[in-house]
């Protein structure tokens, strides 16, 4: 016999089971809602055991305290190590402008202050401060009391402190390089930016005025003014793209820049000579130079002593000769050198020739002469025998420093207008000068003194 269809009293069991369901599902929906159950199973009189919360229980609170402890822990060691722990700025307000330098030299100087700065070769002047580097710290300081106005420091030591674009830029060393590079504003000490690269060891910066290249015997970083890299020249770390570097295995002896361009003696060991390469500072790829010209010299030894706008002069030992290189890269013109064996044949010292530049000429010490070259060309115009360094221009006339003081002279021959004696307490060596306003700057060695 046939189920009826409808109104009948049997129901199927898989019917009984969906109306369990939604009995079920009704008293559950009535219990969440807070209304009274209308349908199911009839209601005992005894009260069900609550369950009891975790929280309730001491182990679950200390497990909690453990997780809580564990991760404060974690971040005061985080905290520790971190850069900004180890890092103090004390910025300040921009001091007031220091007075224009004299009309003229005056007939005598005197040593204001002196401090230690071993981290900067040259004089760092800008703004309103005078900027030294010592240890892991780099102070701007009052131009005429050399009392620190602001104060930047890290738990590294300084591999160097140059200038670019009115900036002091601090290089520290991390771990096997020179990799930490900070910019700061030389009037306040503000950070103006910030980069890990990877220079080497002993490394100078070189600046074209629009990019700065940092020196090394296997790698040339260069980057522009917001420290952003712009370009990577030689034995690439980490290197993603192979064969984008002409010749990656070669070390360099020196380096120089001008007008948007890098040049660097190499030396490979494909060449029976040194060679002569000038690269672009920047280009689409970061890693990928564009090349403007390589030219194997004629010799050993060389040494790129300057770069000015298309010119490029370089010394060659074994022929003892002042060679210059045209935007071509072939050779112009030649003047013969008369400087010790020594002075021609060896690498400056972090791979940058000592030498200064004024608006009309680049200013080259041998080691004991000052060679003076014209700004346009790089074509020698005068020597001046028996100083300590390049010239600058201070208080509207060049001065060379020489055993026991200055030489003012007269730029464009060279002749010595008169001397200025500057009493620097038995230190004989080498010289580099600056100034701010009124007042000069020798860097002596590891010293900095400031003169008026």
């Amino acid at each position: 016999m046939s189920e009826p269809v409808s109104g009948g009293r049997h129901r199927r069991p898989e019917d009984s089971e969906q109306s369990g369901d939604a009995e079920t599902a009704i008293g559950v929906e009535d219990v969440l809602e807070g209304r009274p159950e209308t349908a199911g199973p009839p209601q005992h009189s005894a009260t069900r055991k609550s369950r009891p919360s975790p929280w309730n229980r001491g182990r679950d609170r200390l497990a909690v305290l453990v997780i809580v402890l564990v991760c404060v822990l974690a971040g005061v060691l985080v905290w520790a190590g971190s850069d900004h722990r180890a890092t103090v700025s004390e910025t300040a307000a921009s001091g007031p402008v220091p007075p224009a330098a004299p009309d003229a030299v005056p007939g005598s100087l005197t040593e204001l202050w002196q401090v230690p700065s071993q981290a900067t070769p040259v004089p760092v002047a800008d703004g309103t401060s005078v900027v030294t580097g010592n240890g892991g710290e780099v102070l701007g300081r009052d131009p005429f009391t050399g009392e620190p106005r602001w104060r930047y420091a890290r738990d590294l030591p300084l591999c160097t402190v140059g200038s670019a674009w009115s900036r002091a830029l601090a290089v520290y060393r991390k771990e096997t390089g020179c990799s930490e590079v900070t910019q700061l504003d030389p009037s306040t000490g503000r950070r103006t930016a910030q980069r890990n690269g990877d220079a080497e060891l002993g490394t100078r910066l070189v600046s074209d005025g629009s990019h700065v290249t940092a020196t090394g015997r296997k790698l040339l970083n260069t980057w522009r003014d917001d420290l952003v890299k712009s370009m990577e020249y030689g034995q690439v770390p980490a290197l993603v793209n192979p064969e984008k570097q002409p010749r990656p295995g070669c070390t360099y002896g020196s380096v120089a820049a001008a007008n948007g361009k890098v040049g660097v003696i190499e030396r490979c060991e494909g060449d029976v000579t040194d060679r002569f390469t000038v690269f672009k500072s920047t280009g689409e790829k970061e890693d990928e130079p564009k090349v403007v010209f390589s030219a194997v010299l004629a010799g050993h030894s060389a040494k790129l002593v300057a770069m000015s706008g298309d010119s490029a002069a370089i010394v060659l030992p074994e022929q003892k000769l002042l060679v210059l290189y045209g935007a071509d890269g072939n050779q112009r013109a030649a003047y013969p050198l008369d400087l010790p064996a020594a002075e021609l044949t060896q690498d400056p010292p972090g791979g940058v020739a000592t030498t200064s530049t004024t608006k009309d000429g680049v200013y080259w010490f041998t080691g004991s002469k000052t060679l003076a070259l014209a700004k346009s060309d790089l074509t020698p115009r005068w020597t001046l025998e028996s100083t300590l360094g390049p010239g600058v221009i201070f208080a509207n006339q060049l001065v060379v420093p020489i055993k026991g003081g200055l030489a003012v002279l007269d730029e464009t021959t060279g002749a010595t207008l008169r001397t200025v004696g500057v009493d620097r307490h038995g230190y004989s060596g080498p010289v580099r000068l600056g100034s701010l306003g009124p007042v000069l700057l020798e860097q002596r060695g590891d010293l900095l003194a400031a003169l008026k």
